[in-house]
Protein backbone atom coordinates (compact mmCIF):
# COMPACT_ATOMS: atom_id res chain seq x y z
CA UNK A 1 0.00 0.00 0.00
CA UNK A 2 2.82 2.14 0.63
CA UNK A 3 5.15 0.80 -1.71
CA UNK A 4 7.36 3.75 -3.24
CA UNK A 5 5.87 6.53 -1.29
CA UNK A 6 8.24 8.70 0.41
CA UNK A 7 7.42 10.03 4.07
CA UNK A 8 9.40 12.77 5.97
CA UNK A 9 9.61 11.38 9.36
CA UNK A 10 10.07 15.06 12.05
CA UNK A 11 10.82 13.57 15.23
CA UNK A 12 10.40 15.73 17.98
CA UNK A 13 11.58 16.27 21.74
CA UNK A 14 9.73 13.85 23.76
CA UNK A 15 9.83 9.92 25.96
CA UNK A 16 7.62 9.08 22.66
CA UNK A 17 10.51 9.76 20.39
CA UNK A 18 11.21 5.96 20.97
CA UNK A 19 8.29 4.85 19.25
CA UNK A 20 9.19 6.68 16.21
CA UNK A 21 12.22 3.59 15.72
CA UNK A 22 8.89 0.79 15.26
CA UNK A 23 7.36 3.43 13.09
CA UNK A 24 10.14 3.59 10.59
CA UNK A 25 10.53 -0.35 11.00
CA UNK A 26 6.78 -1.04 9.79
CA UNK A 27 7.07 2.15 7.01
CA UNK A 28 10.04 -0.03 5.31
CA UNK A 29 8.12 -3.11 5.70
CA UNK A 30 5.82 -1.44 3.79
CA UNK A 31 8.66 -0.79 1.29
CA UNK A 32 7.88 3.56 2.06
CA UNK A 33 10.92 5.34 1.84
CA UNK A 34 11.87 7.48 5.10
CA UNK A 35 13.69 10.76 5.24
CA UNK A 36 14.22 11.17 8.65
CA UNK A 37 14.68 14.74 10.59
CA UNK A 38 15.75 14.76 14.44
CA UNK A 39 15.09 18.02 15.96
CA UNK A 40 18.04 18.92 18.90
CA UNK A 41 15.48 17.71 21.49
CA UNK A 42 14.77 14.59 19.73
CA UNK A 43 18.11 13.60 19.75
CA UNK A 44 18.18 13.52 23.47
CA UNK A 45 15.76 10.64 23.23
CA UNK A 46 16.88 8.37 20.08
CA UNK A 47 20.10 8.69 18.31
CA UNK A 48 21.09 9.68 14.85
CA UNK A 49 22.66 5.76 14.51
CA UNK A 50 19.52 4.42 15.50
CA UNK A 51 17.73 6.22 13.59
CA UNK A 52 19.66 6.12 10.18
CA UNK A 53 20.18 2.11 10.59
CA UNK A 54 16.68 1.59 10.42
CA UNK A 55 15.63 4.51 8.15
CA UNK A 56 18.47 3.57 5.75
CA UNK A 57 19.32 7.12 4.83
CA UNK A 58 21.18 9.87 6.36
CA UNK A 59 19.68 11.85 9.31
CA UNK A 60 19.10 15.19 8.57
CA UNK A 61 19.57 17.94 11.80
CA UNK A 62 21.53 21.22 10.99
CA UNK A 63 19.59 23.72 8.98
CA UNK A 64 23.06 25.15 8.26
CA UNK A 65 24.57 22.30 5.97
CA UNK A 66 26.48 24.55 3.79
CA UNK A 67 27.01 21.94 1.39
CA UNK A 68 23.06 21.06 1.00
CA UNK A 69 21.89 24.54 1.26
CA UNK A 70 24.24 25.78 -1.87
CA UNK A 71 20.91 24.15 -3.18
CA UNK A 72 18.20 25.00 -0.92
CA UNK A 73 18.37 21.66 0.60
CA UNK A 74 15.86 22.23 3.34
CA UNK A 75 13.39 23.50 0.25
CA UNK A 76 13.90 20.17 -1.53
CA UNK A 77 13.63 18.21 1.39
CA UNK A 78 10.19 19.69 2.24
CA UNK A 79 8.76 19.28 -0.98
CA UNK A 80 10.31 15.41 -2.11
CA UNK A 81 8.46 13.83 0.10
CA UNK A 82 4.22 12.32 -0.16
CA UNK A 83 3.43 12.97 3.20
CA UNK A 84 5.47 14.89 5.95
CA UNK A 85 4.74 13.01 9.24
CA UNK A 86 5.59 14.84 12.28
CA UNK A 87 6.10 12.28 15.89
CA UNK A 88 5.92 12.94 18.12
CA UNK A 89 4.51 16.53 18.06
CA UNK A 90 5.57 18.07 21.15
CA UNK A 91 3.52 21.39 22.44
CA UNK A 92 6.41 23.43 21.66
CA UNK A 93 6.77 21.82 18.04
CA UNK A 94 2.98 22.30 17.61
CA UNK A 95 3.03 26.30 18.95
CA UNK A 96 6.33 27.09 16.30
CA UNK A 97 4.09 25.16 13.39
CA UNK A 98 0.87 27.44 14.50
CA UNK A 99 2.69 30.82 14.81
CA UNK A 100 5.02 29.91 11.68
CA UNK A 101 8.04 30.11 13.12
CA UNK A 102 11.24 28.81 11.27
CA UNK A 103 14.56 28.27 13.89
CA UNK A 104 15.75 25.68 12.71
CA UNK A 105 15.80 22.76 10.16
CA UNK A 106 12.37 20.91 11.68
CA UNK A 107 10.19 24.04 11.55
CA UNK A 108 11.72 25.35 8.76
CA UNK A 109 10.51 22.74 6.47
CA UNK A 110 7.41 22.77 7.77
CA UNK A 111 6.66 26.20 7.05
CA UNK A 112 8.25 25.39 3.18
CA UNK A 113 6.73 22.78 2.46
CA UNK A 114 3.30 22.41 0.44
CA UNK A 115 3.14 18.90 1.02
CA UNK A 116 0.56 17.46 2.98
CA UNK A 117 1.24 17.32 6.76
CA UNK A 118 0.08 14.64 9.37
CA UNK A 119 1.04 14.91 13.46
CA UNK A 120 1.37 12.94 16.74
CA UNK A 121 1.02 15.33 18.90
CA UNK A 122 2.57 13.63 22.31
CA UNK A 123 2.61 15.39 25.78
CA UNK A 124 1.27 15.51 29.78
CA UNK A 125 -1.83 15.75 29.94
CA UNK A 126 -2.16 19.31 31.63
CA UNK A 127 0.01 20.42 28.74
CA UNK A 128 -2.61 18.69 25.64
CA UNK A 129 -5.59 20.41 27.77
CA UNK A 130 -4.06 23.89 28.34
CA UNK A 131 -5.86 26.45 26.30
CA UNK A 132 -2.93 27.78 24.20
CA UNK A 133 -2.50 23.75 22.98
CA UNK A 134 -6.25 23.58 22.54
CA UNK A 135 -5.67 26.86 20.17
CA UNK A 136 -2.83 26.17 18.31
CA UNK A 137 -4.16 22.58 17.42
CA UNK A 138 -7.65 24.12 15.77
CA UNK A 139 -4.99 26.39 14.22
CA UNK A 140 -3.15 23.93 12.88
CA UNK A 141 -6.57 21.47 11.74
CA UNK A 142 -8.04 25.22 10.10
CA UNK A 143 -4.12 25.10 7.96
CA UNK A 144 -5.02 21.72 6.73
CA UNK A 145 -3.17 19.65 9.39
CA UNK A 146 -4.14 16.23 10.06
CA UNK A 147 -3.88 14.69 13.46
CA UNK A 148 -3.34 11.11 14.75
CA UNK A 149 -4.22 11.09 18.58
CA UNK A 150 -3.13 11.50 21.31
CA UNK A 151 -4.31 8.55 23.24
CA UNK A 152 -5.71 8.70 26.87
CA UNK A 153 -3.33 6.37 29.41
CA UNK A 154 -0.71 6.21 31.73
CA UNK A 155 2.45 8.84 31.15
CA UNK A 156 5.94 8.48 31.37
CA UNK A 157 5.35 11.16 34.14
CA UNK A 158 3.26 9.35 36.33
CA UNK A 159 0.04 11.04 35.60
CA UNK A 160 -3.09 9.51 33.64
CA UNK A 161 -5.09 10.99 30.95
CA UNK A 162 -4.98 12.14 26.88
CA UNK A 163 -1.58 13.11 25.43
CA UNK A 164 0.39 9.31 24.83
CA UNK A 165 1.40 9.38 21.15
CA UNK A 166 -0.84 7.09 18.63
CA UNK A 167 0.46 3.59 18.82
CA UNK A 168 3.39 3.32 15.45
CA UNK A 169 0.58 0.81 14.06
CA UNK A 170 -2.08 3.55 14.46
CA UNK A 171 0.27 6.17 12.68
CA UNK A 172 1.20 4.24 10.07
CA UNK A 173 -2.85 3.39 9.01
CA UNK A 174 -3.35 7.34 9.42
CA UNK A 175 -0.39 7.32 6.83
CA UNK A 176 -1.88 4.85 4.63
CA UNK A 177 -5.41 6.46 4.53
CA UNK A 178 -3.53 10.49 4.06
CA UNK A 179 -1.96 8.33 0.99
CA UNK A 180 -4.92 6.73 -0.06
CA UNK A 181 -6.26 7.18 -3.88
CA UNK A 182 -9.41 6.35 -3.93
CA UNK A 183 -12.76 7.23 -5.04
CA UNK A 184 -13.32 9.35 -1.83
CA UNK A 185 -10.20 11.15 -2.14
CA UNK A 186 -10.77 15.05 -1.99
CA UNK A 187 -14.17 14.25 -0.04
CA UNK A 188 -15.47 15.14 3.59
CA UNK A 189 -17.32 12.59 5.42
CA UNK A 190 -19.11 12.82 8.97
CA UNK A 191 -19.52 9.79 10.99
CA UNK A 192 -21.03 9.49 14.62
CA UNK A 193 -20.38 6.12 16.48
CA UNK A 194 -21.16 4.49 19.37
CA UNK A 195 -23.63 5.05 22.53
CA UNK A 196 -24.65 7.99 24.27
CA UNK A 197 -24.10 8.44 27.92
CA UNK A 198 -26.65 10.72 29.86
CA UNK A 199 -26.14 11.22 33.38
CA UNK A 200 -29.13 10.86 35.78
CA UNK A 201 -26.08 11.53 38.69
CA UNK A 202 -22.43 11.38 38.78
CA UNK A 203 -22.41 7.38 39.23
CA UNK A 204 -25.67 6.45 36.78
CA UNK A 205 -26.25 7.27 33.59
CA UNK A 206 -28.62 6.08 30.79
CA UNK A 207 -27.02 4.37 27.48
CA UNK A 208 -27.55 1.31 25.16
CA UNK A 209 -25.60 -1.66 24.46
CA UNK A 210 -23.77 0.10 21.47
CA UNK A 211 -20.23 -0.60 21.15
CA UNK A 212 -19.21 1.05 18.54
CA UNK A 213 -18.61 -1.50 16.33
CA UNK A 214 -20.69 -0.73 13.16
CA UNK A 215 -19.44 2.97 13.01
CA UNK A 216 -15.91 2.37 13.16
CA UNK A 217 -15.59 0.16 10.37
CA UNK A 218 -17.74 2.41 8.34
CA UNK A 219 -14.87 5.36 8.99
CA UNK A 220 -12.26 2.87 8.76
CA UNK A 221 -13.37 1.81 5.60
CA UNK A 222 -13.84 5.11 4.32
CA UNK A 223 -10.87 6.68 5.46
CA UNK A 224 -9.17 3.77 2.79
CA UNK A 225 -10.96 5.09 0.05
CA UNK A 226 -9.45 8.14 0.11
CA UNK A 227 -12.07 9.98 2.02
CA UNK A 228 -11.34 12.80 5.05
CA UNK A 229 -13.19 11.08 7.87
CA UNK A 230 -14.51 13.56 11.13
CA UNK A 231 -15.00 10.40 13.35
CA UNK A 232 -17.80 11.79 16.36
CA UNK A 233 -17.82 8.93 18.99
CA UNK A 234 -19.49 8.51 22.10
CA UNK A 235 -17.54 6.44 25.14
CA UNK A 236 -17.40 3.04 22.62
CA UNK A 237 -15.97 -0.86 23.75
CA UNK A 238 -13.79 -0.47 20.48
CA UNK A 239 -11.06 2.45 19.74
CA UNK A 240 -11.33 4.62 17.24
CA UNK A 241 -9.29 3.94 13.78
CA UNK A 242 -6.23 5.67 13.09
CA UNK A 243 -6.27 7.68 10.06
CA UNK A 244 -9.40 9.97 10.98
CA UNK A 245 -10.12 13.00 13.04
CA UNK A 246 -11.68 12.40 16.38
CA UNK A 247 -14.20 14.03 18.17
CA UNK A 248 -14.88 12.58 21.76
CA UNK A 249 -18.12 13.17 23.35
CA UNK A 250 -20.81 12.16 26.00
CA UNK A 251 -23.75 13.17 25.76
CA UNK A 252 -26.60 13.72 22.82
CA UNK A 253 -26.24 16.97 23.35
CA UNK A 254 -22.65 16.94 22.99
CA UNK A 255 -22.74 14.90 19.85
CA UNK A 256 -24.95 17.38 18.34
CA UNK A 257 -22.90 20.38 18.82
CA UNK A 258 -19.55 18.02 17.66
CA UNK A 259 -21.80 17.37 14.15
CA UNK A 260 -22.94 21.29 13.64
CA UNK A 261 -19.12 22.02 14.38
CA UNK A 262 -17.93 19.15 11.92
CA UNK A 263 -19.68 20.57 9.09
CA UNK A 264 -20.04 21.16 6.03
CA UNK A 265 -19.20 17.66 4.72
CA UNK A 266 -20.16 16.22 1.44
CA UNK A 267 -22.25 13.23 3.52
CA UNK A 268 -22.54 12.33 7.02
CA UNK A 269 -23.14 8.63 8.41
CA UNK A 270 -25.04 8.64 12.03
CA UNK A 271 -24.22 5.02 12.71
CA UNK A 272 -24.56 6.44 16.79
CA UNK A 273 -27.03 5.17 19.07
CA UNK A 274 -28.00 8.23 20.46
CA UNK A 275 -30.01 7.91 23.56
CA UNK A 276 -33.72 8.95 22.63
CA UNK A 277 -34.25 10.44 26.45
CA UNK A 278 -31.95 12.25 28.71
CA UNK A 279 -32.77 13.39 32.84
CA UNK A 280 -34.04 17.28 32.48
CA UNK A 281 -32.07 17.75 35.76
CA UNK A 282 -29.24 15.18 36.89
CA UNK A 283 -28.76 15.47 40.27
CA UNK A 284 -25.48 16.65 41.54
CA UNK A 285 -25.15 14.07 44.48
CA UNK A 286 -25.49 10.20 44.10
CA UNK A 287 -29.17 9.31 44.52
CA UNK A 288 -29.45 7.30 47.90
CA UNK A 289 -31.40 4.28 48.06
CA UNK A 290 -34.65 4.93 50.28
CA UNK A 291 -36.91 1.67 51.48
CA UNK A 292 -40.34 2.29 50.30
CA UNK A 293 -39.78 5.20 48.10
CA UNK A 294 -38.70 4.66 44.72
CA UNK A 295 -36.91 7.85 42.82
CA UNK A 296 -38.87 10.12 40.62
CA UNK A 297 -37.27 10.94 37.31
CA UNK A 298 -38.38 13.50 34.69
CA UNK A 299 -37.43 12.62 31.40
CA UNK A 300 -37.19 14.95 28.18
CA UNK A 301 -36.41 14.26 24.37
CA UNK A 302 -32.91 14.42 23.57
CA UNK A 303 -32.02 16.49 19.97
CA UNK A 304 -33.00 14.70 16.62
CA UNK A 305 -29.26 14.53 15.07
CA UNK A 306 -30.40 12.61 12.19
CA UNK A 307 -33.60 15.00 11.38
CA UNK A 308 -31.84 17.87 11.87
CA UNK A 309 -28.97 17.34 9.61
CA UNK A 310 -31.14 15.84 6.76
CA UNK A 311 -33.76 18.77 7.34
CA UNK A 312 -31.45 21.93 7.45
CA UNK A 313 -31.48 23.15 4.09
CA UNK A 314 -28.32 24.92 3.13
CA UNK A 315 -25.08 23.57 3.90
CA UNK A 316 -26.76 20.09 3.92
CA UNK A 317 -24.55 16.99 2.64
CA UNK A 318 -25.21 15.78 -0.62
CA UNK A 319 -25.79 12.22 1.17
CA UNK A 320 -27.61 11.86 4.47
CA UNK A 321 -27.52 8.48 5.97
CA UNK A 322 -29.11 7.15 9.04
CA UNK A 323 -29.47 3.59 10.95
CA UNK A 324 -32.49 2.37 12.53
CA UNK A 325 -31.78 -0.38 15.13
CA UNK A 326 -35.21 -2.32 15.06
CA UNK A 327 -36.27 -5.80 17.04
CA UNK A 328 -39.14 -6.37 14.62
CA UNK A 329 -41.06 -4.77 11.68
CA UNK A 330 -37.45 -3.98 10.61
CA UNK A 331 -38.00 -3.06 7.08
CA UNK A 332 -41.23 -1.18 7.60
CA UNK A 333 -39.71 1.19 10.17
CA UNK A 334 -36.84 2.03 8.81
CA UNK A 335 -38.79 2.94 5.71
CA UNK A 336 -41.31 4.89 7.50
CA UNK A 337 -38.22 6.19 9.51
CA UNK A 338 -36.28 7.65 6.10
CA UNK A 339 -39.21 9.54 5.11
CA UNK A 340 -40.07 11.02 8.54
CA UNK A 341 -36.49 11.70 9.43
CA UNK A 342 -35.72 13.02 5.70
CA UNK A 343 -32.28 11.69 4.99
CA UNK A 344 -31.29 9.87 1.76
CA UNK A 345 -30.70 6.26 3.14
CA UNK A 346 -31.52 4.27 6.03
CA UNK A 347 -29.39 1.25 7.09
CA UNK A 348 -31.96 -0.85 8.94
CA UNK A 349 -31.07 -4.03 11.33
CA UNK A 350 -32.99 -6.34 13.60
CA UNK A 351 -31.46 -6.08 16.92
CA UNK A 352 -33.34 -8.67 18.93
CA UNK A 353 -31.65 -10.58 21.62
CA UNK A 354 -32.08 -13.71 19.80
CA UNK A 355 -29.67 -12.10 16.73
CA UNK A 356 -26.50 -10.73 18.73
CA UNK A 357 -26.06 -8.15 16.41
CA UNK A 358 -25.62 -5.43 19.35
CA UNK A 359 -22.69 -5.46 20.69
CA UNK A 360 -21.37 -8.40 18.29
CA UNK A 361 -19.22 -9.09 15.44
CA UNK A 362 -21.69 -9.50 12.83
CA UNK A 363 -24.48 -7.57 10.97
CA UNK A 364 -26.84 -8.30 8.70
CA UNK A 365 -28.51 -5.21 6.99
CA UNK A 366 -31.19 -3.72 4.86
CA UNK A 367 -30.27 -0.50 2.89
CA UNK A 368 -33.49 1.84 2.07
CA UNK A 369 -33.20 3.93 -0.64
CA UNK A 370 -35.41 6.18 -2.12
CA UNK A 371 -35.44 3.33 -4.80
CA UNK A 372 -36.33 0.37 -2.76
CA UNK A 373 -34.79 -2.09 -0.40
CA UNK A 374 -32.15 -4.18 -0.72
CA UNK A 375 -31.18 -6.84 1.39
CA UNK A 376 -27.69 -7.88 2.65
CA UNK A 377 -26.83 -11.29 3.93
CA UNK A 378 -25.28 -11.68 7.61
CA UNK A 379 -22.08 -10.54 7.19
CA UNK A 380 -18.66 -9.36 9.62
CA UNK A 381 -19.13 -5.80 10.14
CA UNK A 382 -16.46 -4.90 8.55
CA UNK A 383 -17.40 -5.84 5.16
CA UNK A 384 -20.60 -4.57 5.55
CA UNK A 385 -18.95 -1.27 6.27
CA UNK A 386 -16.77 -1.53 2.99
CA UNK A 387 -20.27 -2.31 1.24
CA UNK A 388 -21.43 0.73 2.32
CA UNK A 389 -18.15 2.82 1.95
CA UNK A 390 -18.06 1.59 -1.44
CA UNK A 391 -21.94 2.62 -2.48
CA UNK A 392 -21.21 5.88 -0.97
CA UNK A 393 -17.78 6.58 -3.45
CA UNK A 394 -20.64 5.46 -6.12
CA UNK A 395 -23.17 7.88 -4.91
CA UNK A 396 -20.47 11.24 -4.81
CA UNK A 397 -19.06 9.92 -7.91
Amino acid sequence: MLAGKRILLVIGGGIAAYKTLELIRLLRGQRAEVSPVLTRAGAQFVTPLSVSALAGEAVHEDLFDLTKEAEMGHIQLSRSADLVVVAPATADLMAKMAQGHASDLATTLLLATDTPVLIAPAMNVRMWQHPATQRNCEWLKGDGVALIGPNAGDMACGEHGPGRMAEPEEIVEAIAARLAAGPLAGKRVLVTSGPTHEPIDPVRYIANRSSGAQGTAIARALAALGADVVFITGPADVPPPGGVEVVRVQTAAQMLEAVQTALPADAAVFAAAVADWRVTTQNEAKIKKQAGALPVLELAENPDILAHVAQMGEGRPGLVVGFAAETCDVIDNATAKRVRKGCDWIVANDVGPATGIMGGTENAVHLVTGEGVEDWPRMDKALVARRLAQRLAEALA
